[in-house]
């Protein structure tokens, strides 16, 4: 199981946020320049940018992941996991408390990390050399295969819930009891001011704070009352890591996923078809004959080769009262007078379970088609077979379905299906304050992470009818008297024409379905293309988009408005096999392609080792939360270092040496996509198998500095491979430029550079001396109708090819209609990166035409393929 696109982009924005960590050295100061450089300073005047770190929990770093429902939050966080490790020097003990507010969740994700079949599992064991252990409360309490040593081993994921760490009940306080089972943690204890005052030494609380946790708070809204605070930080973790799909005010957000990524990636149904029918008979009878068909169209879709689904109807029934008659009990035995087999009929309350006896929902072995519920599902239950949410509300009430919307979202498979219904979630009202209704079904979107627009409506009431159902609060008050005593509304079986028996012709003919076809194939048309055209932007444009007016941006100016829709940028497009790809013959050139045939394990290992440093260390994450923290950047002689854990691999044999070695670099070099790890491992396993025992001893002291030159390494031999394949599909003509991208009519700079003379731009990105110096020069010229600072990750311009996508720094347009590119390098860097992007730039001017340029500009160096400034100058002012 690999990470969605969105789920990548995830990762990646907590790892810069991490690397922002180690610039600054502080976690706050690192928030909040983070943020600035992507979307601008914060201004509390208008609100723009991001608010400041929030500093909810003393001594811990604090950041936020918002992800809405069905979006793969406990996947997302598992590859966290690794990110924020990787973070920490390697001999911190990896200990992770992941806490879930509610005992089913609980349940379910202990089942999932510990499942070595479960891919959430398997993730793990790769990410970490399966060297993984899941515990639970008793577990950690009865000390099973909890202790010093196998602790300081392996990464270790206590699975908690929150109501076990407030100690309300005797059983929760045992975590605070003395406890003799772990008093073999106790000799470890380096700070004894971890250690909570009146709680005995061997109290589990005690032993947790000693492991300075990262804690994975999942569903993290939930955790902001006073006391989950208290909580959180009596476990004393050195970073906090929240899960959400509704983040609170003081949640310190990293990343955020745009509801369309999901739909994108077919993760949920949307949009929901809100259907508002005349009465509750209706409501029941037209939901009968959805899921009908919606089972039809699932068991066609099996037998085609598709996957199994089987339909279910959520009933939303009426808290029982004394006046109710659509209490869960009377719909049972409704649904059962109409024929329906009683192994198809659920209840979930908050007293009965019948669920709980199913150990898989999703079985071709269940039967279950008909759910009957209240509120009882709103939280930490998910089975993405549930379509249909049909609420018997009374008519003159509001349908509060907004706790229970997220249930019908998830996408089963996560796929898209043939049949389009099967691709849509639907609501079935009869409400008289329909708009109420609307407006729950608003916040039910959003507090499950959405926008709150994914519905369309069909309202089938008429003014009449609801009329004369809605009774006046104020009148009813004032004037009981004269108010007529509301008909309890019932349920009429003789206007209820399903048949569980009828075939699928009477299905299929049935008016309702036919209705329902007709609209929801209009509105997920409309999605569609809606997708289409944000499939064109990139993921931090949508961001963008779902952070709304906290987002700066600028305009285009006036007069150059005409100009850059003329203006279509070219770039390099592969040719490939057209059944490949559906129809089409060329896609968009990455490195992936380039590399498909990449053997890292099979290049050579020659690097030069011997004018290595003395190690610099990283930044200790559990010191970036000190406000006046200066990191000691000490050289670290051999003799200096005693690493109880380099001795303990050092005595092991050569082989397990290698594997304990190879681990701790594969953690250090990161992700280096599109190679896949098991090259780099074997790669690194190879250059180790060469070292002798005082190389091996050295490569653990001075780790940091042995895997840069790896990471050099591989990145010069995949360079000049990729460029090797790059320029052979050049010469075949497989490889060519296409028009592709346009500038857009705003922009997201972040920062902002100086006022220069002839920007196309209201405003534009930050520059450093020698720029400013070049677009001084070059970009006010006579013959230049405007200049613009090329944005950068994932923002701006690109040329692709052989190189990780080059951004050059600034677009010029000549008045006579010249686009030219240019790149500015200081004099001091001219290695073979700046090499490489030159020879990629001059290659893409040779594809694109006569209408484009690039040049790469230093100031006074004269480098093959690159201009001096005043050269270019020269060339460019003749244009």
């Amino acid at each position: 199981m690999e990470l969605k696109s969105y789920q990548q982009k995830v990762i990646n924005n907590l790892e810069e946020y991490l690397k922002y960590v180690q610039v600054h050295k502080n976690v706050s100061t690192a928030f909040n320049q983070y943020w600035e450089d992507k979307i601008g300073p914060y201004n509390p005047i208008d609100n723009t940018g991001m608010q400041p770190y929030k500093n909810n929990i003393p001594k811990s770093a604090h950041v936020c992941i918002k992800v809405p429902t069905a979006g793969g939050k406990t996947f997302i966080a598992v590859n966290a996991l690794h990110s924020i490790f990787s973070a920490y020097d390697i001999s911190k003990t990896k200990a992770v408390i992941w806490l879930v507010p509610w005992s089913n969740l609980l349940q379910q994700t202990v089942n999932a990390l510990s499942n070595p079949e479960h891919p959430y599992r398997q993730k793990l064991n790769a990410l970490f050399n399966h060297k993984v252990e899941i515990y639970q409360k008793e577990d950690l309490l009865q000390g099973s295969n909890f202790n010093p040593t196998v602790v300081k081993e392996q990464l270790n994921i206590f699975v908690l819930s929150f109501a076990s760490l407030r100690a309300r009940n005797k059983e929760d306080r045992k975590v605070y009891q003395e406890n003799g089972q772990l008093e073999s943690f106790v000799p470890q204890y380096a700070n004894r001011k971890h250690l909570l005052d009146d709680v005995d030494d061997t109290a589990l609380i005690n032993v947790i704070r000693s492991l300075h946790p990262v804690l994975v708070v999942d569903e993290s809204h939930n955790a902001e009352s006073d006391l989950s605070v208290d909580m959180l930080k009596n476990l004393n973790p050195s970073f906090i890591l929240d899960l959400t799909a509704t983040p609170k005010d003081n949640s310190n957000i990293v990343s955020l996923v745009p509801a369309i990524e999901l739909k994108k990636e077919h993760m949920v149904k949307l949009p929901v078809i809100v259907y508002n029918n005349h009465d509750k008979t209706e409501v029941i009878n037209n939901a009968l004959h959805l899921q009908r068909k919606l089972e039809i169209l699932a068991k066609k879709e099996e037998a085609d080769g598709g996957k199994y689904i089987r339909p279910i109807v959520l009933f939303q029934a009426q808290p029982k009262t004394k006046n109710d008659n659509t209490t869960f009990e009377k719909l049972k035995e409704q649904l059962l007078g109409l024929g329906i087999s009683e192994n198809q009929i659920k209840i979930k309350t908050a007293n009965i379970d019948e669920l709980k006896s199913i150990p898989d929902l999703q079985s071709k072995d269940c039967e279950v088609r008909y759910i009957i519920t209240i509120n009882a599902l709103k939280e930490g239950w998910d089975c993405p077979f549930a379509y249909i949410l049909a609420s018997l509300a009374d008519k003159s009430s509001a349908v509060d379905v907004e706790q229970i919307l997220g249930r019908v979202l998830r996408q089963p498979y996560v796929q898209k299906h043939k049949a389009f219904q099967l691709n849509l979630s639907y609501v079935l009202t009869a409400s008289a304050k329909f708009n109420d209704t609307l407006q729950s079904i608003v916040e039910g979107l959003k507090a499950s992470g959405f926008s709150g627009n994914e519905h369309r409506v069909s309202d089938k009431m008429t003014d009449e009818e609801k009329e004369t159902e809605v009774v006046n609060p104020v009148e009813s008050f004032l004037f009981p008297e004269q108010q007529k005593e509301t008909e309890e509304e019932t349920i009429d079986k003789k206007r209820i024409s399903f048949d569980p028996n009828a075939s699928e012709e009477e299905i299929e003919n049935n008016p309702f379905n036919k209705e329902m076809e007709s609209i929801s194939k209009e509105e997920n048309n409309e999605l569609e293309q809606q997708i289409k055209e944000q499939e064109k932007q990139p993921v931090d444009e949508n961001i963008f988009q779902e952070m709304g007016d906290k987002v700066k941006r600028y305009r285009v100016k006036e007069a150059n408005k005409e100009i850059i829709d003329k203006i279509d940028f070219p770039q390099f497009f592969l040719k490939v096999i057209a059944s490949d790809i559906f129809g089409t013959d060329q896609e968009l050139l990455n490195r992936e392609s380039l590399l498909k045939d990449f053997k890292l394990s099979d290049e050579d290992i020659k690097i030069d080792f011997d004018k290595i440093s003395s190690d610099l260390y990283k930044v200790d994450l559990t010191e970036t939360v000190k406000d006046n923290y200066t990191p000691d950047w000490v050289k670290i002689e051999e003799s200096q270092v005693k690493d109880p854990i380099a001795e303990y691999i050092l005595a092991k044999p050569k082989d397990a040496q290698i594997s304990d070695i190879t681990h701790q670099i594969m953690q250090i070099i990161g992700n280096m996509y599109p190679i896949p790890d098991q090259e780099i491992k074997v790669y690194v396993g190879r250059i180790l198998n060469r070292m002798n025992a005082e190389q091996m001893r050295d490569i653990l002291v001075r780790k940091w500095s042995y895997t840069d030159k790896i990471k050099a390494h591989i990145r010069k031999l995949s360079d000049a491979y990729a460029e090797t394949t790059f320029m052979d599909l050049i010469k075949s003509k497989r490889i060519t430029a296409k028009e592709n991208w346009k500038l857009a009519k705003e922009i997201v700079p972040g920062n902002v550079g100086s006022s220069i003379g002839n920007s196309l731009y209201e405003k534009e990105g930050t520059m450093n001396n020698f720029e400013e110096r070049v677009i001084m020069e070059i970009g006010t010229s006579s013959n230049i109708a405007f200049w613009h600072r090329n944005l950068e990750r994932g923002k701006g311009f690109f040329i692709n090819g052989f190189k990780a996508n080059h951004y050059p720094d600034f677009i010029l347009q000549t008045k006579s209609g010249k686009t030219i590119l240019i790149e500015t390098k200081g004099d001091h860097l001219d290695g073979s990166d700046s090499e490489g992007k030159c020879r990629l730039g001059n290659e893409w001017e040779r594809q694109a035409g006569n209408d484009f340029s690039y040049f790469m500009v230093f100031d006074k160096k004269e480098v093959n393929g690159a201009f001096t400034l005043d050269k270019a100058k020269e060339l460019i002012s003749g244009m």
